[in-house]
Order: structure tokens, then C-alpha cells, then sequence
């Protein structure tokens, strides 16, 4: 493996925890979005904060050491694609800021009045940054993003890879949220909310199901590439994907709650894992591979020294934090 490589891997692992954690945490918002009125969704937006409250910052970690390690290691094209889509960037990033002062402000809203237009902008942000993020990954991999002067700002993104790309990210991480607040809520002892909570995550799961089929029809004929890779090395891992997709659908129909978080993370890392090998090598697809993208090679071997330093003073106390949130007590209080 190359010095290249190497990082563009641990850029990539980066992605794949931020679809995993970011995604469970923006998840939230469509069971907050639709939990109902104050009255009847009380119950689950209670369930909703004390699930994410102790994490939802943490999480942005993996965001930053994404955009840090691209703009680092690969800094040209970390420009051209900064350049073509500032639009969805900007977007997403307005979800990111109003979501987490949404979250904050609802719990010292002075009216019930405030605390509804909080929540409903902490719920509505939650589903949109998803959804920028994915058209953003679409535009990449359907080679929409130029290495020399600007693509187009509206149609780089705007396109079928794209669109279908943002609402397999919705759907995924309403998936993935769903089976942990389902979780959640059986580990707390609230047996109508948790059954509620998975007769809901069963939908949402074979509505996205639906979605990933019926995207692969525009992505053959819109993303060639994409769609060769998808269906050649990375093929493994989209069948793996499918399987524990599946597996946790079967298990959430049986209430086997915890092995379905285990499925779930594997069928949502799969799936993410798999867009990364079937556009490999290109960083950009069609325009520049992760070999000539790289940056200088002094400042990729810090890169990896860094990442290793971090995997041993930041992963442990941020296994540790999500070990507390996991815990009966934690919850329990």
C-alpha cells in the first residue's frame, strides 16, 4: 500500500464513523419530526435528548478530522470540490449550526410556543444536512467535480447520483437511529414506545431498501464508473450490506433489539465502505486518483502520525463516553 493510499484510508475510516455516528445522532430527527404533538411525542422526544445529549457534539469530531485530513493530505482537490460545491457545503453546514442551537434552546424554551419551533428546527436541520452531505458524495462519484477551474454550481448537484444519494443518506440514518432508539427504549423499560419505535424503523428500513434498488437504474446510465465499481470489487460489500440490512430487519421483527444494533452498523459501514472501494482510485472520479492528488510526502507521514496519536488519546475516552450512554444506570437517569 502507498504512503497515498494510506491516508486516503484513513480519510475514508473517517467517512464511515461519521456515517455511523453522525448518522444514528441526525437520524433522531425523523422520529422527533414525526413523534407527534406535545402531548403524544413527549415521551419519545424525552427518549431522543437523553440518547443524544451526551453525544451529539462528539460526534462532529469525525467531521473535522474528515475535512482536516483532506484538505491536508490531498489539498487540490479539497479546492476544486470546495469550489463546485460550496452550495450543498453551505447547506449543510446551516443544518449542522441551527440543529445544535435548535437542540440546545428547546430545553430552556420560556413558551411551549418556542419549544414547538425549536424542535421542529432541530428536526427539519437533522434531515437536511444528511441529505446535502449525500448529494455531495453523489457529485464525486459521478465525476461531476473538475480538477481545473469550476463545475457548474447547480447541476454538479443537482442530478439524479446525487439526489438519490441524499435520500439514501436520509434514509440510512433514520434506519440506523431507529434501531437504537428502539434499543433504547426497550433497555429503559418503555415496551408501547419501543414497540412503536420499531413498527416505524421496519418501515423506514424497506422504504430505504426500495430507494437503493431503484437508484441503481439512474446511477448505471448517470455514474459509470460508480456503477462498474459497484458491481465489480466492491460487489462483496454490497451483498454483505443487503444481508445485514436484512438480518436486522428480521431481528427487529423478533424484538432482538441488541444484536440488530450490531447488524445495523454493519449493513450502514458496508454500504459506505462500498462506495469508497467501487470509486477507487479516484479521488475525484474521472479527474485526478488519490496517487496524484496527494500532497507532498512529509506532510502524509505526519498525517499518519497524527492519526495514529489520536487513535490512542481520542478513541478511548470516546468509547468511553458512548460505553456511559449505553449503560442501564445512564439511561435509567
Amino acid at each position: 500500500m502507498s504512503l497515498a493510499v494510506a491516508v486516503a484510508v484513513a480519510l475514508f475510516a473517517g467517512v464511515i464513523a461519521y456515517a455511523l455516528f453522525g448518522g444514528a445522532d441526525f437520524g433522531t430527527g425523523f422520529y422527533d419530526l414525526t413523534a407527534g404533538g406535545s402531548r403524544r411525542g413527549a415521551e419519545l422526544r424525552t427518549l431522543v435528548d437523553h440518547s443524544i445529549g451526551p453525544v451529539w457534539e462528539a460526534n462532529h469530531v469525525w467531521l473535522i478530522y474528515v475535512l482536516v485530513m483532506w484538505w491536508t493530505g490531498f489539498p487540490g482537490s479539497f479546492a476544486a470540490a470546495m469550489d463546485t460545491l460550496i452550495l450543498p457545503m453551505l447547506l449543510a453546514l446551516l443544518g449542522i449550526v441551527l440543529r445544535g442551537a435548535a437542540f440546545a434552546f428547546r430545553k430552556f424554551a420560556a413558551t411551549l410556543g418556542q419549544a414547538r419551533l425549536y424542535g421542529a428546527v432541530f428536526a427539519g436541520s437533522s434531515l437536511i444536512t444528511p441529505f446535502f452531505l449525500g448529494t455531495v458524495a453523489g457529485a464525486i462519484a459521478s465525476g461531476r467535480v473538475p480538477m481545473e477551474g469550476r463545475g457548474d454550481r447547480w447541476s454538479s448537484w443537482l442530478n439524479p447520483t446525487s439526489v438519490f444519494g441524499g435520500l439514501i443518506a436520509v434514509g440510512t440514518c433514520a434506519f440506523l437511529a431507529g434501531v437504537f432508539l428502539t434499543a433504547d427504549a426497550s433497555r429503559a423499560g418503555h415496551a408501547d414506545l419501543a414497540d412503536s419505535l420499531r413498527r416505524r424503523t421496519l418501515g423506514v428500513g424497506v422504504c430505504t431498501g426500495v430507494v437503493v434498488f431503484v437508484a441503481l437504474v439512474p446511477i448505471t446510465e448517470d455514474a459509470p464508473v460508480l456503477a462498474e465499481g459497484l458491481a465489480g470489487r466492491a460487489a462483496p460489500l454490497i451483498v454483505a450490506s443487503a444481508l445485514a440490512g436484512a438480518a436486522t430487519l428480521v431481528l427487529l421483527l423478533r424484538r432482538r433489539y441488541r444484536p440488530a444494533r450490531v447488524t445495523a452498523v454493519g449493513a450502514v459501514a458496508a454500504v459506505v465502505a462500498g462506495w469508497g472501494v467501487a470509486q477507487y482510485p479516484w479521488l475525484l472520479v474521472d479527474e485526478v486518483t488519490i496517487a496524484d492528488a496527494a500532497g507532498a510526502e512529509a506532510t502524509l507521514v505526519g498525517l499518519l502520525v497524527v492519526v495514529g496519536l489520536a487513535a490512542l488519546l481520542v478513541l478511548p475516552p470516546l468509547a468511553y463516553l458512548f460505553w456511559l450512554t449505553q449503560s442501564q444506570e445512564w439511561t435509567e437517569h
